[in-house]
């Protein structure tokens, strides 16, 4: 006599095994709510500030100003320093980041395609670079600054950048050049290519959504430095960049405490990164993906 099948206990209609995933959907999307809200909370709270008046932000903290203002956009707006550093950071955060991409993408295809002895020797070099703190080669780089004669002017954020840039550069460059085929070089060599007209032309453009990824973190790098440009341009404020900017903000009157007004700045200095990363948001992600599925 065949025996019953054993009935298995539904409830609100799904089996056991199904409440356990929906469990653990629920459970992954309350963390992922909770990781975004503790990650975007300060940027929400310096947004608020900057539209609250400078009496309302020694009250008592409130999540939404209570009457909002441009006033503190429209000092900002209206500081010629201000504007004037806004220029200097993205002239030379663009320079730095071109030349990083430019020489790093050089370095990274001998690195990553030839083949010479302390080959591997000298990427863990580049790579022990950009594992120095700051501060360690601050002395160094003032003398080398001081002795170009490039000391107070933006030059010296030209020279200093690519110390943190190129082997971050370099670095992430020659993985994605080493994980290119060999047989595109071979067949490039057979049409005739020679080796800088197969790196410029085939292995360059393949590796675009890299260089992107690394040209807008270099970008950001150096858009957001602060301790090279406070100590190399501190003669010369029309040559500051605007951390600086902020962080030397004195307010409209003597003993203030211009919060609101450096929130407002801050905004204006971060809505442009967002933007970059908005409008190349899938070259980022081409280029942080490519080379994990290999064939």
């Amino acid at each position: 006599m065949a025996q019953p099948l054993p009935r298995t206990t539904l409830v609100f209609g799904l089996t056991p095994k199904a409440i356990r995933a929906r469990l653990q959907q629920a459970f992954l999307y309350v963390l992922v709510i909770v990781v975004a809200v503790y990650a975007l909370f300060p940027f929400y709270w310096a947004f608020a500030t900057s539209f609250k008046t400078e009496s309302e932000m020694f009250q008592s903290a409130r999540y939404l100003p209570r009457n909002p203002t441009l006033q503190n956009y429209e000092y900002v707006f209206g500081d010629g320093s201000f504007l004037l550093s806004l220029r200097n950071s993205a002239l030379v955060s663009s320079a730095a980041s071109l030349f990083a991409l430019v020489a790093g993408s050089f370095a990274a295809y001998a690195l990553g395609r030839l083949r010479f002895r302390g080959r591997v020797a000298l990427l863990y070099v580049v790579l022990s670079m950009t594992m120095f703190p700051a501060i360690s080669i601050l002395s160094g780089l003032y003398t080398i600054v001081r002795e170009l004669g490039f000391f107070g002017t933006s030059l010296s954020l030209l020279v200093t950048y690519p110390v943190f840039t190129l082997p971050f550069t370099v670095w992430v460059l020659t993985s994605f050049f080493k994980g290119l085929p060999a047989e595109i070089e071979q067949a490039a060599t057979v049409d005739g290519c020679t080796p800088f007209q197969t790196f410029r032309l085939i292995l360059l453009p393949l590796t675009a959504p890299a260089l992107v990824t690394t040209g807008l973190l270099a970008f950001v790098q150096s858009w957001n430095e602060y301790l090279f440009a406070l100590n190399f341009t501190a003669t010369n404020p029309s040559a500051q960049t605007v951390p600086v900017a902020i962080a030397l903000f004195t307010g409209e009157s003597d003993m203030q405490e211009p919060i609101a007004q450096i929130m407002a700045a801050a905004m204006v200095v971060t809505i442009p990164l967002v933007a970059l990363v908005l409008i190349f948001q899938n070259r980022i992600v081409e280029g942080l993906t490519a080379g994990a599925v290999k064939g």
